[in-house]
């Protein structure tokens, strides 16, 4: 699907309309990616998080990209993975809910980071998977959106991704 693509890099130098922040419930920054998209956006994403009183897991919610090169920043929330729960669902609505908020706000192109595969241990093989399909089936859908990003930040995650379109998109 030309609408997708997958990169090895750095999710905070992204020159999309939004970058996706996999966040914690608080919105006010932790580790991994969410650390690093709070350091590169500067205090200020800081200051707004703070106005939105956090995030339910698998919801997503939108403040600007202050420093960041993109205008806007849409923060969800993973899962914590735990074997035969309702994780995968709750994975699939952080991608629809962050498409659907950039589709609100008539944004044309998103990147996203993969949501809950590191601190919060959810395996890379099957989340890359919800993540394509998920993504797919909003595309295929009426929206906004022309491209979406899926930025990993290992060599790893990247060829999982690959192999993972390869299946789902056939090439």
């Amino acid at each position: 699907m030309e609408k997708i693509e997958i990169s090895m890099g750095d999710i905070t130098k992204q020159t999309v309309d939004a970058i996706v922040n996999a966040a914690n419930t608080t919105l006010l920054g932790g580790g991994g990616v969410d650390g690093a998209i709070h350091r590169a956006a500067g205090p200020q994403l800081l200051a707004e998080c703070r106005t939105l009183k956090g995030c339910e897991t698998g919801e997503a919610k939108i403040t600007k990209g202050y420093k960041l090169p993109a205008k806007f920043v849409i923060h969800t929330v993973g899962p914590i993975y735990r074997k035969g729960g309702k994780e995968s669902e709750l994975l699939a609505n952080c991608y629809r809910n962050s498409l659907r908020i950039a589709h609100e706000h008539r944004l044309k192109t998103i990147a996203f980071p993969s949501i809950s595969t590191g601190a919060y241990g959810y395996p890379i093989n099957e989340a890359c998977r919800i993540a394509l399909r998920t993504v797919k089936d909003v595309l295929d859908g009426p929206t906004t959106i022309e491209r979406v990003i899926f930025v990993t930040f290992s060599s790893s995650d990247y060829g999982e991704y690959q192999q993972a379109y390869g299946e789902i998109f056939g090439s």
